[in-house]
């Protein structure tokens, strides 16, 4: 069932106790499933650094250029999981990258929308981990290093559109065992938000709980079995995840 907590959608796998009151600390010791049901797609490359990150290689092949139109890839329905769910760590990989991110849930259906008109088309924010196998493929990442079981927590809710007040200004943080590893700010997207959703819809459709993550800041911080893990984006929530050995 469905819990408002501070004007923010939660989804509570079964019923809630009595005694939950709706304020952050209702989610403790509840089992949450992800806040949204539709298709996750990610956006690489869409910070700066993380463009610049490829250096000369961006205009060598097989990339030939920098990227002229959004990168996407999908994180697929076995990706999709849950603030406080575990990430297993598969057998022989010794740590996984932590992609911390802004996720942006679409409301309605949206088909070649203009930039200006974008925003509308936004349902809420939430906050996304896209856990992926390090690699160097940046322009066809392989599925086997995206798409692992459980690599993509979502949560812990999504916050309204209208509760924040500019999408292309928001803090992220990543933090592991507590300690800060990563700070970037949407402030620095290739692409900001509205641009973003504009660019996409003019080649595919996004339908109401489709979530569009805005992309990974270069440098993404490494999370070992044992670990914990939590993102944050300012004004959005905070999603904390632990890394178990599978």
């Amino acid at each position: 069932m469905d819990l408002v907590v501070d004007n923010a959608l939660v989804r509570v796998r079964g019923s809630l106790p009595r005694d939950v009151a709706c304020d952050p600390h209702a989610l403790a010791g509840l089992e949450l499933e992800p806040p949204v049901a539709g298709t996750i797609y990610g956006a690489l490359l869409n910070f700066k650094d993380a463009l610049a990150a490829l250096g000369g290689a961006v205009t060598q092949p097989p990339y030939k250029a920098p990227p002229r139109a959004p990168v996407l890839y999908l994180k697929p329905r076995n990706t999709h999981s849950a603030h406080g769910a575990p990430i297993a760590v598969p057998r022989g990989i010794e740590a996984l990258a932590m992609g911390g991110t802004l996720g942006v849930v679409i409301g309605r259906m949206a088909c070649r929308v203009p930039e200006r008109d974008a925003l509308s088309f936004v349902a809420g924010y939430t906050v996304a981990n896209d856990v992926s196998v390090p690699h160097d493929n940046y322009y066809r990442p392989s599925i086997r290093y995206k798409c692992l079981d459980g690599s993509c927590p979502l949560g812990p809710w999504v916050i309204a559109r209208r509760h924040v007040a500019n999408p292309d200004d928001l803090t992220l943080r990543v933090s592991v065992d507590g300690v800060e590893r990563q700070r970037a700010n949407t402030r620095d997207l290739v692409r900001p938000v509205a641009k973003l959703l504009a660019d996409v819809t003019e080649f595919m459709t996004l339908r109401p709980g489709d979530v569009l993550l805005v992309g990974v800041a270069a440098n993404a911080p490494l999370a070992r079995a044992g670990q914990r893990v939590s993102v944050s984006v300012d004004g959005v929530g905070t999603l904390d995840n632990s890394l178990v050995a599978q």
